[in-house]
């Protein structure tokens, strides 16, 4: 992939955190993260205990392996968000792109389900309480995963980096994380039922 690729898909994604989450209000924000994570947990409400397991096809996560990444994922990210919110930096390294827990399909459908929900709604609570003038300099680190299209062959090909956000700018990457799973895990169910 070249390089000039690489760094077109950086400045649309910042500028779409910038315009869709800096620049908006904060009552704007908890909304549509709300939203976003509405949509994905009534798309899982819809999948049974033993739909979740499948395999769609090689490669691809199960439906469990995509909340089990999120349960993962976003608990952690409330940890930063209120870090944020407390006017503080994270400490550490950013969280991993492909996190998962040690055996995810091992964790029963129910409880998984059950266990994002509740993060959700922790996140969106710590949103809704945000004073409208609220205002910090701390940032957090986020490793961002955007898909481009190889010129050569077409296909899509995951370009990665650390980007630094403010915590609008990170509430709306989580917003774009629950709509990005919300898509794969369509798509995999549509196969495995």
């Amino acid at each position: 992939m070249k390089e000039a690729v690489r760094r077109q898909a950086q400045e649309q994604a910042r500028e779409y955190l910038k315009t869709r989450g800096t620049r908006l209000p904060a009552p704007v924000i908890a909304e549509r993260v709300g939203a976003a994570f509405q949509a994905l947990e009534s798309l899982l409400d819809s999948v049974s205990s033993e739909q979740a397991p499948r395999v769609a096809w090689p490669e691809e996560w199960t439906i469990q392996e995509i909340v089990d990444h999120l349960v993962e994922t976003h608990r952690q990210s409330l940890d930063e968000l209120r870090c944020l919110l407390a006017g503080q930096a994270p400490g550490g390294e950013p969280i991993p792109a492909g996190l998962q827990s040690k055996a995810p399909r091992l964790r029963p459908w129910t409880w998984l389900v059950r266990e994002l929900k509740s993060t959700h709604r922790d996140i969106l609570a710590a949103l809704e309480e945000i004073p409208a003038d609220f205002v910090t300099e701390a940032r957090a680190q986020l490793v961002m995963v955007v898909n481009v299209r190889d010129e050569e062959d077409g296909a899509l090909v995951p370009v990665e980096w650390v980007e630094e956000l403010d915590w609008k700018g990170y509430a709306t990457a989580l917003r774009l994380h629950a709509i990005d799973h919300l898509n794969q895990a369509k798509k995999v169910l549509a196969e495995v039922r």
